[in-house]
């Protein structure tokens, strides 16, 4: 009788001492998830890119604002600016092609750092993305083949055109105001090469572009532009939130009062549409 006591006593306290142990472990996750988690959220977007050491900048093939040299690498006005920009926050520069109507997706899905690419201040990037101030002024042109160029002179003349724009861009916004036919193509080299080869009647794309891209001296020199559909100014767009956007509209201030960014701006042709900052 001794016997089963003890050996039923021995069996209460082990079973006692196995739940205090499982109770101890339990409790450890939730004392130091909260605290990861405060520490995850409370790093700002500055902090993130230093931390990894890169300045990710999603782009397009964009001449003069993005595009490669003979040796592959990424220059125009924004590609060096860019470059200036991210040494000044002590990292270094990485440039991704992205598809411009995903933008968005890529900065929130952080596999891009920012949009720097002539890229168009339009309500929707704005309560998108945080925003730097302007720093270009700009507009939407109509490229037509420059034998039939006396024929498109005005908005009431381009209605029976089939145009190629790029995805997700004001030129693509323009030309649905205009209730035009249109097809959507990945950027706006994409669409000159649609109207060169043929495939579509006309493009529209940005007047920087035009005017390093088309015309006498250039790659598209049977083509021209005409119509001029609106004006806008260019922004950089990061994370909405994010502290890069005032760390940048600093930097474009000091960089402009030194003369730096007017100097940039000369190098690619752009300077008569730079934005006093």
């Amino acid at each position: 009788m001794k016997k089963r006591m003890l050996g039923v006593l021995l069996c209460v306290s082990l079973t006692a001492a196995m739940l205090a142990g499982c109770g101890s472990k339990k409790t450890e996750p939730e004392t130091e998830a909260p605290a990861a988690g405060e520490e995850a959220s409370s790093e700002s977007d500055m902090e993130y890119v230093k931390g990894k050491g890169t300045l990710v900048v999603g782009i397009t093939d964009f001449e003069p604002m993005d595009y490669k040299d003979a040796d592959g690498s990424w220059i125009g006005f924004d590609a060096d600016m860019a470059k200036a920009f991210a040494e000044s926050l002590g990292v270094e520069a990485e440039f991704v092609e992205i598809d411009w109507d995903n933008k968005v997706m890529e900065l929130d899905g952080k596999t891009i750092d920012c949009v720097w690419n002539g890229m168009t201040l339009t309500p929707e990037v704005t309560s998108a993305m945080e925003c730097s101030k302007a720093y270009c002024n700009n507009a939407q042109v109509v490229i037509v083949p420059a034998d039939q160029a006396d024929q498109y002179q005005d908005k009431e003349s381009l209605g029976d055109l089939s145009f190629a724009v790029e995805a997700g861009s004001a030129g693509e916004a323009e030309v649905q105001a205009l209730g035009a036919d249109f097809t959507p193509v990945k950027a706006q080299s994409d669409a000159l090469l649609e109207v060169k080869s043929g495939t579509s009647d006309a493009a529209v794309i940005d007047s920087l572009m035009a005017a390093a891209m088309v015309g006498e001296g250039t790659g598209y020199a049977d083509l021209t532009y005409t119509v001029q559909l609106n004006s806008e100014e260019y922004g950089v767009g990061f994370r909405k939130g994010s502290d890069l956007a005032a760390a940048l509209n600093d930097f474009f201030a000091a960089s402009y009062e030194d003369g730096t960014m007017v100097q940039c701006a000369e190098t690619y042709g752009v300077q008569a549409a730079l934005i006093e900052q």
